[in-house]
């Protein structure tokens, strides 16, 4: 008598299938929480930097001074408004603080800035409330523990204008160093 070919798989080599799949997302798991928390962290640079290109850009479009504003009281919501009435006119442009980053902090140079002005060439001006310009935000994300795995961001925003993101853990030569 001759025995029929086995069809399919046996209980054994799927539990072996399971025990290995769940061995390999159990290693994965913390790094793909870590890209996931630096992904927060370039979202918010990059939502920023588009902010402050936004506000240099309508500037020099418009032929008029134009201002960004981060929202105090939160990590990453920005506002574009004309210079001449910042608080009685509605946002020309905004981002939402929930948009792709809660997670991220940053903090801000000097101290309490919060506002830069871009003039109608798209140089940094003098805010029209007289409070320090801002001239770099440092964005990074606390919830990364290990510090090395932390991909923090920096923004500089020269007296000229020429906005640039830069990465402070690249080495000296590299163009997305400091």
């Amino acid at each position: 008598m001759r025995r029929a070919a086995q069809l399919g798989m046996s209980l054994i080599e799927i539990m072996v299938a399971i025990a290995i799949v769940a061995t390999l997302i159990a290693m994965a798991m913390p790094s793909y929480s870590t890209w996931i928390q630096n992904t927060q962290i370039r979202t918010a640079a990059d939502a920023i930097l588009n902010g402050l290109q936004t506000a240099k850009n309508e500037a020099i479009r418009r032929n008029m001074a134009m201002q960004f504003r981060l929202v105090t009281g939160t990590n990453t919501q920005w506002a574009v408004n004309l210079s001449s009435n910042p608080d009685l006119d509605p946002p020309e442009f905004g981002r939402a603080a929930e948009e792709g980053s809660p997670n991220a902090t940053i903090v801000l140079t000097p101290a309490g800035a919060d506002t830069v002005t871009f003039s109608a060439l798209g140089r940094v001006v003098s805010n029209a409330d007289a409070s320090p310009s801002l001239s770099m935000v440092e964005v990074d994300n606390p919830l990364i523990t290990v510090e090395a795995d932390r991909r923090k961001l920096r923004i500089v925003i020269p007296p000229g204008g020429a906005i640039r993101m830069c990465d402070p853990k690249v080495a000296a030569g590299d163009p997305r160093s400091c």
